[in-house]
């Protein structure tokens, strides 16, 4: 499904988002030109196998944050009652949110964002579309164990922590990675750090060969791409400082 035709367009877009656009400019988000992210890693990490074989045999146990579990109960009766859920990790002031909310109008479309400043910002939402604020390794594997599988799931441009020796700190090499793919669903990520997303999927293929929840990870194929329309003022951000986005896509298992 291509987002580009329901992205909100012109000066006037948060006020626009109960319809859909047949887009002439892009949203205008002000902010300024980025830097490319910056490291001495020049290809897949080293230990990448290695560390993801640790989290895929051994469980990950540190306690959920009293902040998040308060955010998950908040939201976990309207999502019980929903037919689909889609999620936006690491939404930010929940632009993309509102964006994906109008691609999947019959699904709950809940953006997590951990940054209340962030979230402050926010545009008004469709009616399908909440925020929340939680860390995301809490908000996952509360998710998990409340029993949901995805229709979708989003991560537009994650921390790339391009420091080599913060591996561990990218989503693919976190000890939350095993609750993040059983979660099921379609993923999407997108990031300008091509090693971020070749990592992913070279992790993705690590945990298959684990049994988790992955299916034709053949198909998770990291690509160049340029968006008509930008999706979040990050991705927004980089397309004016010139920068190569790459994403990758995989459907993983539902086991219900």
């Amino acid at each position: 499904m291509s987002l580009d035709r329901y992205i909100s367009v012109g000066a006037g877009g948060s006020k626009s988002l109960g319809r859909r656009f047949e887009a002439t400019r892009p949203t205008i988000f002000l902010l300024t030109n980025s830097r490319r992210p910056q490291s001495s890693q020049s290809e897949i990490h080293a230990r990448l196998n290695e560390v993801v074989d640790k989290h895929c045999v051994k469980p990950w146990r540190q306690p959920i944050r009293s902040h998040s579990k308060q955010a998950f109960e908040a939201i976990q009766e309207r999502a019980r009652a929903a037919d689909r859920i889609v999620l936006d990790s690491g939404c930010g002031i929940g632009q993309s949110t509102a964006n994906l909310a109008r691609v999947h109008s019959d699904s709950l479309v809940l953006g997590v964002d951990k940054s209340l400043h962030r979230l402050n910002k926010s545009p008004a939402l469709p009616e399908n579309a909440l925020l929340v604020r939680a860390d995301l390794a809490d908000f996952w594997r509360l998710a998990l164990a409340d029993g949901w599988r995805l229709e979708a799931h989003y991560l537009f441009y994650p921390n790339p922590w391009p420091k080599p020796g913060h591996l561990q700190r990218r989503w693919h090499a976190h000890p939350v990675f095993p609750s993040l793919l059983a979660l099921g669903g379609r993923l999407e990520l997108r990031s300008n750090f091509k090693i971020y997303v070749d990592e992913f999927s070279q992790a993705l293929d690590v945990a298959g060969c684990h049994g988790l929840s992955v299916a034709n990870t053949s198909a998770a194929e990291v690509v160049s791409f340029r968006p008509k329309f930008p999706i979040s003022p990050f991705e927004q951000k980089y397309l004016a400082s010139g920068h190569d986005l790459f994403k990758l896509t995989v459907d993983l298992e539902n086991n219900k």
